[in-house]
């Protein structure tokens, strides 16, 4: 049986960069770091999003505005209604060693908030173009940055940045979430060190229950059997970092877009 949306009112609105806000609601949500939940806002569509902030009965979603349902979405203001359905797929495996790292680049970051907040003293990296698309750095004041034009922290990119820690640096665990493209190289350099490692995959998903298989990798659906997956997974997964399903059903190299 398919689950209806419930409609939540929308109680605050934070902005956590010029292109990305932080939508809060009240629900009680039996949630796992990593699991989405599906936004619906009624007669334009539903979008799948990670839940970044959760304390109690109080959910947040934090949205990149990119495309018409973004954009729509980011009109809303607090008192305003959306439609939720879930929590759905799989997330992290939380690791017992807190000698773990934490990868997030650009809006990927938000996959990864209520994953930190779990993990002791975590190493955590966040990676964007420029300063202003760097998200919650209040929330997590010692979070390392990498910005691609050196406007903030480190000149260069995560993967850049997680090689010459990795120098002196040991970790039990890499959790990532991301460009594919920047996840794939994180995995293989994970590989390189003998380290286990974590992704939070996006895919093009539509219907959230496994059913259309829009958001197929090598026969893994993303919105049941992930969107989380471990290295031993991504290793039978060969399109991972190298194939991807647009909107139209249309299979694209990822290092061509």
């Amino acid at each position: 049986m398919i689950e209806q949306p419930r409609m939540v009112k929308i109680c605050d609105v934070v902005e956590e960069s010029p292109g990305v806000k932080t939508f809060f609601f009240k629900s009680d949500l039996d949630f796992v770091p990593g699991q989405y939940i599906m936004v619906w806002i009624p007669l334009i569509d539903e979008k799948p999003f990670t839940i970044s902030y959760i304390q109690k009965d109080i959910v947040g979603i934090s949205v990149l505005k990119r495309g018409v349902f973004t954009h729509a979405l980011h009109k809303k203001k607090a008192g305003d209604l959306i439609g939720i359905r879930g929590p759905y797929g799989k997330g992290f495996n939380l690791q017992a060693n807190s000698n773990s790292c934490v990868v997030g680049g650009g809006i990927g970051m938000a996959s990864l908030t209520t994953l930190v907040d779990r993990l002791t003293d975590a190493t955590i990296i966040q990676g964007a173009r420029t300063v202003s698309e760097i998200i919650y750095r209040k929330r997590f004041p010692g979070m390392k940055l990498c910005t691609e034009d050196g406007t903030a922290g480190f000149k260069g990119t995560t993967v850049d940045f997680l090689m010459e820690l990795l120098n002196t640096q040991t970790y039990s665990k890499i959790y990532t979430c991301g460009p594919e493209k920047m996840m794939y190289k994180i995995v293989d350099l994970a590989k390189k060190q003998q380290i286990e490692c974590e992704v939070s995959l996006d895919r093009y998903m539509k219907c959230g229950f496994g059913i259309c298989g829009q958001c197929d990798c090598s026969g893994q659906r993303v919105c049941i059997d992930g969107p989380v997956f471990n290295t031993t997974e991504l290793n039978k997964m060969e399109d991972f970092g190298k194939i991807d399903i647009l909107k139209t059903g249309e299979r694209v190299n990822i290092h061509n877009r």
